[in-house]
Formats: C-alpha cells, sequence, structure tokens
C-alpha cells in the first residue's frame, strides 16, 4: 500500500488558496481513479483506491498545514508503512505555476507542511512539486500562499491537476520521470 498526502488547510474559506493545492491533487485523483467516498479518520479525511495495480490510500490531513505530520504519521504507524511508501503533494514557491516536479528527500524550504512531517516521520520520502511561482519580494510570499487562485488561472489550474490524476498511474509505478514528463506533454498540449 502507499499512502499519498495531500497538504492543504481545511475549511472551505482556505479552499482555493494556493496553499491548498495539494489538497486539489489528491482530490483529482480520487475523481479520475474513481475512489471510495472519504471518511474521517488519522485527524483528516482518507480515501482507498487503486491507482494502476498500486493500492493507494489518500490522505487529507485536518490539523492544519502547521501540524500535518501528526495526521500523516498515525496513517503510517496504523499501517506500518516506511518512508518509501510515502507522497506528498504540496505548493512550491520555487517553482513556475503549474509546473510539476517529484524528488525523494530533500529540505523543506521554509513549507512548515513539510517541516511539521518532517519532524514527525523523517525527511526521506517523495514529494510532488506542484508550482505556484515566487510573488517577486519575499513580503508578498504569505499572502501569495495564502491567496486565492486568481480567475485567469483556472483553466491553467485544472489542466495541470487533470494531467497530474491522469498520469498517477506513473507514480505509483515509481516512475517518477516518465511521470513529469507525461504531466509535462499534457499541460503544454
Amino acid at each position: 500500500m502507499q499512502l499519498w498526502v495531500g497538504l492543504g488547510n481545511p475549511g472551505a474559506q482556505y479552499a482555493m488558496h494556493r496553499h491548498n493545492v495539494g489538497f486539489m491533487a489528491v482530490d483529482a485523483i480520487a475523481a479520475v481513479h474513481g475512489f471510495a467516498p472519504s471518511a474521517k479518520k488519522f485527524q483528516g479525511w482518507v480515501q482507498e483506491g487503486r491507482v494502476g495495480g498500486a493500492k493507494v490510500l489518500l490522505l487529507k490531513p485536518a490539523t492544519f498545514m502547521n501540524d500535518s505530520g501528526r495526521s500523516v504519521g498515525e496513517a503510517m504507524r496504523f499501517y506500518k508503512l516506511g518512508l518509501d511508501a510515502l507522497t506528498v503533494f504540496h505548493d512550491e514557491l520555487d517553482l513556475a505555476p503549474m509546473k510539476v516536479k517529484v524528488k525523494q528527500g530533500g529540505g523543506t524550504a521554509g513549507h512548515n507542511g513539510l517541516r511539521s512531517i518532517d519532524q514527525h516521520l523523517g525527511a526521506d520520502f517523495r514529494r510532488v512539486r506542484l508550482g505556484i511561482g515566487h510573488p517577486g519580494h519575499k513580503d508578498r510570499v504569505t499572502g501569495h500562499v495564502l491567496g486565492n487562485y486568481a480567475k485567469a488561472e483556472i483553466d491553467a489550474l485544472s489542466d495541470m491537476l487533470g494531467a497530474v490524476a491522469a498520469e498517477a498511474d506513473r507514480l505509483a509505478e515509481g516512475d517518477d520521470v516518465r511521470f513529469m514528463n507525461d504531466v509535462a506533454l499534457r499541460v503544454q498540449g
């Protein structure tokens, strides 16, 4: 079993924030791959299903971003999973908007959700970095991250989320390079 975690903040007022693109990604995967309805568990919402041949549990922590590690840690311990089974979908300032990159391990780059997971479990997990772009000056970062996607970005956002969901089989197989290439081709096309 693999555990795929989308990072975000719970509540309707946060739904369209750039910081919630991780939630959006796992919702898209659940919809495209016909996952079971979500249930409240592990201080979050979980959905079970299959992506390609892999059994995947999707988790959206309800603990707020800064405490995501509590929810993720609970699920990991319950299923006795190692860090190799964990994939985290999150917003990434240092990537152009709608770009998608996968990396194994690494730092937190100031991302409080990643920092929390790192503190609870360690840093050696796979990350699907969903680009939100940098606003240009560090004083504008908080407003940018916690701001809603602009109307002009919605079509591109939908395309990117659709591509991530459509190519999720590649992630499930562990073919991160092909996943990134295929997502990029879909988003460009």
